[in-house]
């Protein structure tokens, strides 16, 4: 495993997400030596789904408005249905995703995260997977889909649903360890 030590890490949530997509990589990620924060509009904590009822809650480390993309190496976005299409609709957190795509860092997004994505204009061109449920949303706003358990275009870390969050994780821990990719286009 890549160490990265050196490098903070947002996850970025709300109410809903699948609870396994969140703390799976939070755990991975601390792991490999990164500060992570959950960040989320509302302070206190956020409660996860997990298999047809609500799950654990999880302490939000800070409020999205107290916090600056610039201040992280890297985002990372669970899924679940509730979660990412809340934060889909909130300029904030879309915002939020652009600018770590603005600034070449890496972002992983898995399950139905990649509506994030796409309201944030980051799929158009790219390879990406995602829940099948939201594989024509993705076509739609212009992604190649993949039925893959993770993909990865120039630190865009994609995977399907919980079954692939060992190769999420580990691709998502070398694209941080990697950095900013400098070579795609923005």
């Amino acid at each position: 495993m890549a160490d990265i030590s050196n490098r903070k890490v947002a996850i970025l949530s709300t109410h809903g997400f699948e609870q396994s997509e969140l703390e799976k990589p939070l755990e991975e990620l601390k792991k490999a030596g990164a500060t992570v924060h959950v960040i989320a509009p509302d302070s206190g904590e956020i409660r996860g789904w997990d298999g047809g009822d609500w799950g654990q809650s999880v302490k939000v480390d800070k409020t999205l408005e107290s916090v600056d993309a610039a201040d992280y190496d890297a985002l990372m976005l669970p899924g679940g249905q509730m979660n990412p299409d809340t934060l889909r609709a909130n300029k904030d957190a879309v915002a939020f995703v652009r600018a770590f795509w603005d600034a070449k860092k890496p972002i992983g997004a898995i399950c139905h995260a990649p509506w994030l994505l796409i309201e944030a204009d980051i799929i158009e061109g790219r390879a990406v997977t995602s829940y099948s449920s939201i594989r024509k949303d993705v076509e739609n706003a212009g992604g190649k889909w993949q039925d893959s358990e993770v993909v990865c275009d120039k630190a865009l870390v994609n995977s399907r649903n919980p079954d692939d969050l060992p190769a999420f994780c580990a691709k998502l821990i070398e694209e941080i360890a990697e950095g900013k990719h400098t070579s795609r286009a923005a």
